[in-house]
């Protein structure tokens, strides 16, 4: 059984075709939502995917080494910072037009 899953384990290549995956389905939630909330959890989803490539190729070019997940940390830690200042800009944009639509915030300025 384990010499099965030596044999299958998955390459570097499975691994970044899942991170592209993640970071196309990111994108395309960016581009096609509306609602602010669903375009900043699609800008978190674009993150993980850049934080998944950092740890994998940490893993496979410097597997002793711990680079890739001090990186990782930092990026979530900024990933954090910044869905604070996401959600006060939704609430400021909330309380002013009532809505979340994001199509909406060029009139913001009043």
């Amino acid at each position: 059984m384990i010499d099965w899953l030596a044999a299958h384990a998955p390459t570097l290549k499975h691994w970044l075709i899942l991170s592209s995956a993640l970071f196309a389905i990111g994108l395309y939630g960016v581009l096609a939502r509306k609602n602010a909330i669903s375009v900043l959890m699609s800008i978190e989803i674009m993150l993980n995917s850049a934080v998944f490539n950092l740890i994998v190729f940490n893993r496979y070019i410097a597997p002793k080494g711990a680079d890739g997940q001090v990186f990782a940390l930092f990026v979530i830690a900024v990933a954090a910072a910044e869905v604070v200042v996401g959600l006060a800009i939704f609430v400021t944009l909330f309380n002013r037009r009532k809505t979340l639509d994001v199509t909406q915030v060029a009139a913001m300025k009043d």
